[in-house]
């Protein structure tokens, strides 16, 4: 499970798809789902090939191409020589696919011109193709450990913008560091004597209730200076609550079932039920925070 969603299109008319805005279509659609777009297009089946892999999604192809034949296109896909297990959707308006051999995860999609647009046809089996390939994707098990990754990857990313930075002449973090020392100080000298009195209570129930996650904390702080000395906007307060806060609630919740047999996780405490609704707002607010990352990198 991953967060990008990769398409591979092979089609001679391919530019008709492109002019019509219907490549653009599927965009949207899979970015309404919450979901990284990428859809790699092409005229020629020697391209089609030197592109594919087992990265990809979704694989679409007109069964009917100029130089090849779509039975040599799905024997070479599941062939070894590439070994692509990916979803396939195979259309055509010229002939009866009735007859074809069918193969586990592949498609066919005959249209009829006289009853509608072909391009039109293609492109609603493509998205609803697409929503069931989503909905094997979000089992909610699966979704949180795409998450747990994907938030994981932008902390991997913050720690080498700030340790980019702090090589960086013109950013200047001497007061910051005063200040985060400062605190460290008075916080491990605060923590000592709560685990001290916890000590001397006996009492090793509370001191299982104190989140001590300091870590996090002053990557914002840190991050939030970078950002204020290259005067770009400040994200860090949102990046804290909608990345790590929310990482933290996901990771401590409880996986549960209603009355229906539906899964979901749930943080107790908060209330919070972290089900496919909310999901899809964390996969999108990750996607806008490896965004500003990205860009933060540029000019740090």
């Amino acid at each position: 499970m991953k967060l990008e969603y990769k398409i591979l299109w092979l089609d001679d008319q391919i530019q008709g798809f492109i002019d019509d805005e219907m490549i653009q279509e599927v965009e949207e659609y899979l970015v309404e789902q919450g979901f990284q777009p990428k859809i790699i297009t092409t005229s020629k089946s020697d391209d089609f090939f030197k592109a594919l892999d087992d990265s990809f999604d979704l694989l679409l192809t007109d069964y009917h191409l100029n130089d090849i034949n779509g039975d040599e296109v799905i024997k070479k896909i599941r062939s070894q020589e590439y070994s692509v297990l990916s979803e396939v959707l195979f259309y055509t308006a010229k002939a009866d696919l009735k007859d074809t051999d069918k193969i586990n995860r592949v498609s066919f999609l005959e249209t009829n011109t006289l009853l509608g647009d072909h391009r039109e046809l293609v492109l609603k089996a493509t998205i609803n193709l697409i929503g069931l390939t989503l909905k094997k994707f979000q089992n909610i098990i699966a979704m949180r450990g795409m998450i747990m990754h994907e938030t994981s990857s932008l902390d991997v990313e913050m720690i080498e913008i700030i340790k980019k930075a702090l090589k960086n002449n013109n950013l200047n973090f001497e007061e910051l560091s005063v200040s985060i020392y400062d605190q460290l100080i008075e916080l491990f000298t605060q923590k000592a004597e709560f685990v001290q009195e916890c000590k001397r209570k006996m009492n090793f129930n509370q001191l299982t209730k104190d989140n001590f996650v300091y870590s996090a904390k002053y990557k914002i702080l840190t991050l939030s200076k970078i950002l204020e000395d290259l005067k770009m906007t400040d994200f860090s307060n949102e990046y804290d609550s909608e990345i790590n806060s929310i990482r933290n609630k996901f990771a401590h919740a409880i996986l549960e079932k209603d009355g229906n047999g539906r899964k979901f996780f749930k943080h107790k405490e908060e209330g919070i039920d972290f089900n496919e609704s909310l999901c899809k707002v964390i996969r999108e607010n990750i996607i806008k925070h490896k965004s500003n990352l990205d860009e933060l990198k540029e000019r740090v």
